[in-house]
C-alpha cells in the first residue's frame, strides 16, 4: 500500500509539473500589435538622413576653450565679518564707509554663506538699494536723493535687483545736446499780403 501511495503521489506531481510547463510553452506571450501609423512613423524616421553626417568639422579655435569664464573670485567682492563671509558681484558695493574698509577682506577661517544668510545676520551695518535693470546696465541714473543718502550714510551699501546683489555699471554718457539754434522753433511765417485788384 505504501508503494502504491508513493507512486500515486509521484504521478500526481509529474502531471502537475507537466501541465504547468505545457501552459507556459504552449501559450504565446501577449503583446500589443503595432499599428499602421506607428510603422509609418518608424519608416519616416529611418528614411530621413542623419543631419550630423552632413555637418562639416568646425574651423577655428574651440569656443569652449576660447571663451572661458574666469573664476568666481575674480568677478566678486568679499564681505566678511564675525567669522562669516559672502561674495557679491564686482561693482555691487556702492558705498563703503572708512570704518568698514577692513570688512572687504577675507578673514582666515571664515565660513562662506549665501548673500541672504549673511545679510540677515548683518542688517545692522549693511544697507541695500534696489535698482532697476536699466539702472544696473548704466542706462539710467539713480535718484539724486538716493545717491545723497548713500554718500552721507554710515552703512555699507549694496545694490540689489529682486533681492539679490547685482553689479551697477557706470552711467553711460548721455547723447550730446543739440545746440540751441537747432532746437529753436523757426519764427512763424508772415501772413501773405492781400492781392491788389
Amino acid at each position: 500500500m505504501m508503494k502504491f501511495c508513493s507512486r500515486l503521489m509521484t504521478l500526481g506531481l509529474a502531471a502537475l509539473a507537466g501541465n504547468a510547463g505545457a501552459q507556459q510553452a504552449g501559450t504565446p506571450p501577449m503583446r500589443d500589435a503595432t499599428t499602421h501609423e506607428q510603422l509609418a512613423a518608424q519608416h519616416r524616421t529611418l528614411a530621413q538622413p542623419d543631419p550630423m553626417l552632413a555637418l562639416e568639422p568646425a574651423k577655428g579655435p574651440d569656443p569652449a576653450k576660447a571663451n572661458r569664464v574666469p573664476d568666481l573670485l575674480s568677478d566678486s567682492d568679499i564681505v566678511c565679518f564675525g567669522g562669516r563671509a559672502t561674495l557679491v558681484p564686482k561693482q555691487a558695493i556702492l558705498h563703503v564707509p572708512p570704518n568698514f574698509a577692513e570688512r572687504l577682506k577675507f578673514q582666515p577661517g571664515a565660513k562662506i554663506q549665501s548673500w541672504a544668510e549673511f545679510y540677515l545676520e548683518n542688517r545692522g551695518w549693511i544697507t541695500t538699494v534696489e535698482v532697476t535693470r536699466v539702472q544696473a546696465e548704466g542706462n539710467q541714473p539713480m535718484d539724486e536723493a538716493t545717491c545723497k543718502r548713500m554718500a552721507e550714510g554710515t552703512s555699507l551699501v549694496v545694490a540689489t535687483y529682486q533681492g539679490g546683489p547685482i553689479s551697477v555699471l557706470p552711467l553711460k554718457a548721455p547723447p550730446p545736446a543739440l545746440p540751441p539754434s537747432a532746437t529753436a522753433t523757426p519764427p512763424p511765417a508772415k501772413a501773405a499780403k492781400a492781392a491788389k485788384p
